[in-house]
């Protein structure tokens, strides 16, 4: 015996004597959604893949990695900038300038003098922002070759490919 219970799912009971009984649920696979296309989804059309278009999608991949590794990069650096403008704000309400900070070197922290400590962080504010700038300026560089490639891909392969 068959009963559909919810949205296209199917139970099966089974009896195996007076006493033993089992029931079977089956679930909508794929093909049981499969639905035929409307004349305008379809692509009779459809256009070949040259070397050079795998090519482009190769690039276009390669781009899209490199632009997510990138950007987290940049949000990491973002943080570590926040955390030294925090830092020199600590700084800025420490009232004895001769006493000693301690400072983070690598994996270690250090006891050096304020004034010291003050160099420090500026000069550690500076390359992070030197490397923010250098950084979004490669983001950008790639999003427009990333965009120029989906001009080329998009003209050929039209709704065929996702480059989203």
């Amino acid at each position: 015996m068959v009963a559909r219970t919810k949205k296209g799912v199917n139970t099966c009971r089974l009896t195996f004597g007076p006493s033993k009984s089992a029931a079977l649920t089956r679930t909508p696979t794929t093909m049981d959604s499969l639905r035929m296309l409307d004349r305008d989804e379809e692509n009779d059309d459809a256009a070949e893949v040259t070397w050079e278009d795998q090519q482009r999608i190769n690039s276009f991949s390669k781009l899209n990695t490199r632009l997510q590794n990138m950007k987290e990069k940049l949000l990491e650096l973002e943080q570590e900038k926040d955390a030294l403008k925090d830092l020199s704000e600590e700084f800025d309400m420490i009232l004895d300038e001769d006493e000693p900070v301690l400072y983070k070197v690598g994996e270690s922290f250090m006891h050096i003098p304020l004034l010291r400590a003050r160099k420090r962080v500026d000069a550690d504010r500076a390359e992070v922002d030197a490397q923010v700038d250098a950084l979004t300026t490669s983001v950008k560089s790639t999003e427009k070759e990333m965009s120029e490639l989906k001009v080329v891909l998009y003209a050929k392969f039209g709704r065929a490919i996702n480059l989203d």
